[in-house]
């Protein structure tokens, strides 16, 4: 029984570290547009 609840807590750890790795580095953030693109009052023109 014990080697089950180990199990079942490995792969949950693994399963849990690779999704922060693939979050971290290959999910892109929308980019947003108001690095001075246009007249949105910045004031860097």
């Amino acid at each position: 029984m014990n080697t089950i609840i180990q199990n079942i807590l490995v792969f949950a750890a693994v399963a849990f570290a690779v999704w922060s790795l693939v979050k971290k580095y290959f999910v892109k953030k929308p980019s947003t547009k108001k690095a001075c693109g246009g007249d949105d009052g910045c004031g860097c023109h």
